[in-house]
């Protein structure tokens, strides 16, 4: 089976790389901005009918949040136009389309976890923009029956690559003391961990394509924190992993997210709860609690900090 990859130099293509990389029986293409540029609806036609993908993935993204304030053009381009014109193709060729979203589709302002159904209300062009490319895709297969895809919402992801986590790690070789925001609630999610669950939901033992109902859903582990919370985490995982910090746990100072002003505003919640995709896993006969935040051992919603633990070690191992 053809299987087309976009976004390949990102932290989620390269988690995508290393699990297909062991699929001998797949036909991947992997496609980063040296091989297409996102903004050339020509290029990307041309990519996508030469792939003759069964399956698209779309991992890439415009993710400069700050930066898409002043350049909408650009995000709109890559987050809402591109996954457009891939929709279009998975449409018209009966393939399977993934695509990923964000939190920041939401104002934030719930107290509880969000549904996929909950209104959406960005607060910034890299929000509007993402939210453009989900209703453009769902638009693209609503007036088509054929191919299915979805649309997994995710946050605060992690993996080979420039992230929060890293430059925790960095600056606390420099720094012994730190201001870190602690009224923006969320749930880190491990890039290796969503390519691996993305796949659980399209891909059978085979790697031949399974059925599930087309539409959105929220792709995050269990837990909850902030980013505060994620700081010093990730602090006592480098200790314990016997990396030497100036930094310690414990002079990490708790803010206000008023207090770190940014060109783009946040949601201060982007917790979003995961019940519908573990249903749809569960049907699948795969073995998933029914509880978004459960956090029993060998749960494949497994809690957020023991992937962050394991991640920091890996990083420490380097």
């Amino acid at each position: 089976m053809k299987v087309l990859v976009f976004g390949a130099g990102g932290q989620l293509g390269k988690a995508f790389h290393a699990l297909l990389s062991a699929r001998k029986d797949l036909d991947v293409k992997y496609v980063g901005r040296a091989e297409c540029d996102l903004t050339d609806r020509l290029a990307m036609t041309q990519v996508l009918e030469q792939s003759q993908a069964q399956l698209i993935i779309n991992a890439a993204a415009y993710t400069a949040v700050d930066q898409a304030e002043a350049d909408a053009e650009s995000a709109y381009a890559v987050n809402a136009l591109a996954p457009e014109l891939m929709a279009q193709y998975a449409a018209k060729h009966k393939a399977t389309f993934l695509h990923y979203s964000t939190d920041y589709v939401f104002d934030g302002s719930k107290s509880g976890f969000y549904l996929e159904d909950d209104v959406c209300n960005p607060l910034g062009v890299y929000g509007k923009s993402k939210r453009a490319g989900e209703v453009a895709i769902q638009k693209v297969f609503e007036s088509s029956p054929a191919g299915q895809y979805a649309i997994l919402r995710t946050s605060w992801v992690y993996g080979d690559g420039g992230n929060f986590i890293r430059t925790i790690l960095r600056l606390a070789k420099e720094r012994e003391e730190l201001k870190v925001i602690n009224d923006q609630y969320g749930v880190p999610t491990s890039a290796a961990w969503l390519a691996c669950i993305s796949l659980e939901l399209v891909l059978d033992a085979h790697s031949q394509i399974k059925t599930f109902p087309s539409g959105i859903y929220h792709a995050v582990p269990a837990g909850e924190t902030t980013w505060y919370g994620l700081a010093t985490q990730v602090l006592h995982s480098a200790i314990e992993a016997g990396m030497v910090l100036k930094l310690k746990p414990e002079a990490v100072i708790p803010i206000p997210a008023i207090e770190y002003p940014l060109p783009a505003p946040r949601p201060q919640n982007s917790r979003m709860a995961t019940n519908k995709l573990r249903s749809i896993l569960t049907h699948q006969n795969t073995d998933i609690a029914n509880s978004y935040n459960d956090m029993t051992t060998g749960n494949p919603f497994p809690d957020w900090k023991k992937m962050v633990q394991k991640y920091v070690k890996s990083l420490c191992a380097k």
